[in-house]
């Protein structure tokens, strides 16, 4: 018999990695997206046509309100996504997201007699979001086992999360190895509707950072103006550091 596995899929690098992953081993896929009232929507249309590449059996798109709750640079619109690294949880956290996310692919899960799911969280994100540990992983499983009729009946589900432990690099080079097309990809927080990146968030940059280290080629497509705006804020940087310097009767040494 067929595995079934439920697969978080956000439309973005790391959750095709893991739908490539999923398939790999031998599951049937059965892939969830969700609208929250994120401001980067455009990932919603690149889940889109990830589902339908992979061939899974069905692609659910769960509509939820997180921005009516707000509390996020990702569903409030007067919080801004920040262009640089900020100490501490940043901004872009989404209150209870994955708690969220895992629970609705859990009741999934449990009607489709499948006790697998997948999810695409990793090192990189654990190190500033509280429900991408390893920690948060664990004990979730353990709800599992008390909150479904499968758990009280002596069933078990296991929450498989395989880029944990990887950089952005090592799962870009894994995906790449199952032949990956990122370019379908969308990470960007302030992405626009045809899903091209702003280049300066966050999340560009580590995508973008990635790439580099993992010695192939970015086949991101970047908002030429945001593009530019973040070559011209550089500019301002060096001419002020200039500024600085020659105030203080130094010549600067670049």
């Amino acid at each position: 018999m067929q595995k079934k596995a439920v697969v978080l899929l956000s439309g973005g690098l790391d959750s095709i990695t893991v739908l490539a992953l999923a398939k790999k081993q031998g599951y049937v896929c059965y892939a969830l997206s969700f609208d929250y009232g994120q401001r980067h929507n455009a990932e919603l249309q690149a889940a889109k046509r990830i589902a339908a590449e992979y061939g899974v059996i069905d692609h659910k798109i769960i509509h939820i309100g997180l921005n009516d709750i707000g509390g996020s640079a990702l569903t409030d619109e007067h919080i801004a996504v920040p262009s640089s690294l900020q100490p501490g949880i940043p901004v872009t956290y989404v209150p209870a997201r994955n708690t969220i996310f895992l629970s609705f692919a859990l009741g999934w899960a449990e009607v489709l007699n499948s006790r697998d799911i997948f999810i695409g969280v990793n090192a990189i994100d654990y190190s500033g979001y509280p429900d991408c540990r390893p920690e948060f992983i664990k004990a979730f499983q353990s709800l599992a086992e008390l909150a479904t009729k499968v758990g009280v009946e002596g069933g078990h589900f296991l929450i498989h999360s395989p880029l944990i432990e990887m950089s952005k690099a090592d799962i870009i080079r894994v995906g790449s190895e199952l032949g990956v097309d990122y370019s379908q990809t969308v990470s960007c927080y302030s992405a626009d509707k045809f899903g091209n990146a702003c280049g300066v968030c966050d999340a560009c940059r580590l995508r973008k950072a990635g790439f580099e280290l993992a010695g192939i080629e970015d086949p991101t497509r970047y908002q030429k103006n945001k593009k530019r705006v973040a070559q011209i804020r550089n500019i301002i940087i060096i001419v002020n550091l200039c500024w600085v310097v020659s105030s203080a009767g130094r010549a600067p040494h670049f």
